[in-house]
């Protein structure tokens, strides 16, 4: 008898999992299908173009939900107070029409989901691929910080003329402003790096998390920072290269490199660039621990 109940029960829980997974599709299937319809085909606003990371970090994310559902299923059934909130709010903000809160109301229902059937332990277990989810959903946040990019922008452009007067070019330099063989070149918001920068950071965690480095504080904060570093300077590079092709009349390289899939390429090729770093990282302070073991054996 109580082994029918349990059953039964494991049954009634299946079903609801289910019923709640369809709703879900339901609801945001065609959000998630206009994301990834802009991000490929850049037909969505500019500012939800800085989250294009979530075409990979989504699936990610769902990959990892998938592979921890039997230590779910293993956790007590506990509600916490929370998670109804969250649930509250993450419908209201879907029922309101407003984009900036429709699309936040897919992290917070499903952090609300979690810890109303799972409880704290529950949002712990998937922690990850939430915030992988929160990273990726579209807000107003590359809208709200590009007025403060303006140094960014100076910077780079600094740095772009000095780079082609060393090569023998021209070029005299005014703020934003580029002037190469009579033409302008501006360094705009859009162009500062800020959507370069969102992709590796993204890109960062996703990679530390897959090797199991996050453990490691000096790992994070220091392959953090390489990464911060390594996408400023590709970026540096690409806009004197935008520079150095408009200002030359390379106008079919100049669209390539900067609406085309040339840009594309640019990144993808940076952003291979922080595995062996990782990988080297990794290494280095494996060897470091183990030095460190064996002097503290031989001490003994």
């Amino acid at each position: 008898m109580a082994l029918q109940q349990q059953i039964k029960s494991r049954n009634t829980a299946q079903l609801l999992s289910f019923g709640i997974f369809g709703i879900l599709i339901l609801l945001y299937a065609p959000i998630l299908l206009h994301w990834l319809d802009g991000w490929l085909h850049k037909t969505i606003s500019i500012e939800h173009e800085y989250f294009s990371h979530g075409i990979i970090g989504l699936p990610f994310a769902a990959y990892l939900a998938w592979t921890n559902r039997k230590q779910w299923q293993r956790l007590a059934n506990i509600t916490h107070p929370v998670g109804l909130g969250l649930l509250i709010i993450g419908v209201i903000f879907y029922l309101s029409g407003v984009t900036e809160w429709v699309n936040l109301s897919l992290p917070i229902i499903l952090s609300g989901l979690c810890l109303w059937f799972k409880g704290i332990p529950g949002l712990k277990l998937q922690g990850f691929p939430l915030i992988l989810v929160f990273l990726a959903t579209p807000t107003a946040l590359p809208y709200l910080i590009t007025p403060y990019s303006f140094p960014l922008q100076s910077f780079i452009a600094g740095t772009a003329a000095f780079i082609l007067n060393q090569s023998g070019m021209t070029v005299v330099v005014d703020g934003i402003n580029l002037y190469i063989g009579g033409r302008i070149v501006e360094v705009a918001p859009y162009c500062a790096g800020l959507k370069m920068l969102f992709t590796t950071l993204y890109v960062s965690l996703m990679l530390l998390y897959w090797t199991d480095a996050l453990s490691s504080r000096r790992i994070t904060f220091g392959f953090l920072s390489l990464a911060v570093v390594i996408s400023v300077t590709a970026n540096i590079i690409r806009n004197t290269l935008l520079a150095f092709f408009h200002g030359t009349g390379q106008d079919g390289a100049f669209s390539w490199l900067h609406e085309g899939w040339g840009g594309d390429l640019y990144s993808g090729c940076m952003l291979l660039l922080l595995i062996p770093l990782l990988n080297w990282m990794n290494s280095y302070f494996s060897e470091e621990s183990a030095i460190k073991s064996d002097e503290e054996v031989g001490e003994v």
